[in-house]
């Protein structure tokens, strides 16, 4: 009796090409993720390191130099630095939860004639660079009435210059949170506002106890791109800014390199390396809502 020969493919097995494709992938993504830590690596390693070492580019520091980190704090005033940035990183994240929030829950629950245009506004706002508003909008901040100053026509004074509210409110809001927030209001089923109408909640209730809860990935990326992007900031503070009592940590590290010919690279190095830390703590902490909510942004509406 003869045994039938298998020409089929043995189940469970993957096909060699598969396999193949697969090793690429993981070899580019790690090639891809080696480019991306090795600045971050090497700011790190210089924190350590004396002049000498620097000037001979040696990778591992002779020994960990830990008081470059406080010498370095000594320096300047890094407390106020750090407690600007953080000031303002609360400030434009607590007023863009407010602003995009309640504007995507208009754009996306409430019949507002013409939403569809005002959608589209929003999403040809996210084509423009940033660098092209910056004079505009610092005519506007300048300008402000009654404030720094000015009269009621925005004329005789320095408006929010050189003030919190220049360096929160127009930073606070951005089209891209709009049209985040938006996109997860539109993924919430109509029957929830209608059974709360039928109950008798207004439609601010409706949307801070009923809708907005729903949306916490959305909410935590909100966060963590707006914290990021106020920790950050380095061009807006430059340009209103003129106290040292105002300047945020990015303008507070320019300290170390005022002569480009004599940059205290550990110092800087060193100050650098604690002002990222900051954003480090924060995405691992929020990494699993943050992904979460990138990845349920969708296309809906």
């Amino acid at each position: 009796m003869t045994s039938a020969t298998v020409t089929g493919p043995i189940v469970g097995s993957k096909p060699s090409g598969l396999r193949i494709g697969r090793v690429l992938l993981y070899v580019a993504l790690s090639l891809g993720a080696l480019v991306m830590i090795t600045p971050f690596v090497w700011m790190v390693l210089t924190a350590f390191k004396n002049d000498l070492e620097i000037a001979k580019f040696t990778w591992l520091p002779g020994e960990l130099r830990w008081r470059n980190f406080v010498e370095a704090m000594q320096t300047g005033p890094f407390l106020r630095y750090f407690r600007n940035s953080l000031i303002i990183a609360v400030g434009e994240t607590a007023f863009t939860l407010a602003v995009c929030t309640t504007a995507g829950y208009a754009l996306a629950k409430l019949p507002i004639r013409g939403s569809k245009a005002l959608l589209n506004y929003f999403i040809l706002l996210l084509l423009v660079p940033f660098q092209i508003i910056l004079v505009p909008l610092f005519l506007i901040v300048k300008s402000i009435p009654l404030f720094g100053g000015n009269n009621i026509l925005g004329q005789g004074g320095i408006g929010w210059l050189n003030s919190w509210w220049g360096l929160i409110i127009p930073l606070g809001a951005a089209p891209l949170f709009t049209f985040l927030a938006r996109q997860f209001y539109v993924s919430l089923p109509n029957e929830l506002a209608q059974a709360a109408r039928v109950d008798g909640l207004g439609e601010f209730g409706i949307f801070w106890r009923i809708m907005t809860p729903l949306i916490k990935p959305a909410l935590i990326t909100i966060c963590v791109f707006q914290i990021e992007a106020a920790w950050n900031g380095f061009l807006w503070p430059l340009m209103i800014t003129t106290s040292d009592s105002m300047r945020p940590l990015q303008l507070g590290l320019a300290i170390f390199s005022q002569n480009p010919a004599e940059i205290q690279w550990p110092y800087l190095m060193a100050g650098t390396a604690l002002a990222t830390l900051p954003m480090i703590v924060l995405f691992v902490f929020a990494q699993k809502r943050f992904v979460e909510g990138m990845a349920n942004v969708g296309i809906k509406g």
